[in-house]
């Protein structure tokens, strides 16, 4: 058995190791209670986890056995996926571009606008549909009630640098807004 054969097997089969977690979390993700967040994530998570299992025990029998077949077939899958994932990447890079940022004067933070992004990102977002689940998967995480804690006076608020989220969750007025209540910002 050659070198590359052997970096190969070894690659896939610690490939093989790690995608066992990633059939355990897509696993642990479908019994969880539902919520916007979590549906959206089950069965991808179990199928990609399963995915990766099959492409890398091919990978690394077809490797170790030095059967042509098998690589063969690893080698289009693995292409096939670097192909997607480019795909991805550059659609993600595109609809994102565009940060809807704009400067705010005397202030640590830039603030956003929905329409500052794509207009497929602003049309996804403003779906009444769309918005439900995404406003109900932002009410399920504790990044707004950790920010009420972390800033004692107006001063501090102002000056700290924000990410998007804690801009919107705190342009509609006084620190402690509730986040059932934000609307589509326009």
């Amino acid at each position: 058995m050659g070198v590359a054969n052997n970096i190969t097997a070894v690659l896939n089969f610690v490939t093989f190791l790690c995608s066992i977690p990633i059939i355990a979390v897509g696993i642990w993700l479908a019994q969880q209670p539902d919520n916007g967040c979590i549906h959206l994530l089950r069965w991808p998570v179990v199928l990609l986890g399963f995915l990766v299992h099959l492409v890398s025990l091919a990978g690394f029998v077809g490797a170790y056995c030095n059967k042509e077949t098998l690589l063969a077939f690893y080698l289009c899958c693995m292409a096939i996926v670097i192909g997607l994932l480019l795909i991805l990447l550059v659609f993600a890079f595109i609809v994102t571009r565009p940060d809807g940022s704009y400067g705010v004067p005397g202030r640590g933070y830039q603030d956003y606008r929905l329409d500052g992004y794509s207009s497929w990102l602003t049309n996804h977002v403003v779906d009444s549909k769309s918005w439900t689940k995404i406003r109900a998967c932002l009410a399920d995480t504790d990044v707004c009630p950790k920010l009420t804690q972390q800033f004692i006076t107006a001063d501090q608020f102002f000056a700290t640098h924000l990410s998007p989220l804690h801009v919107n969750r705190f342009s509609y007025g006084h620190i402690s807004y509730s986040l059932m209540k934000i609307r589509v910002p326009f």
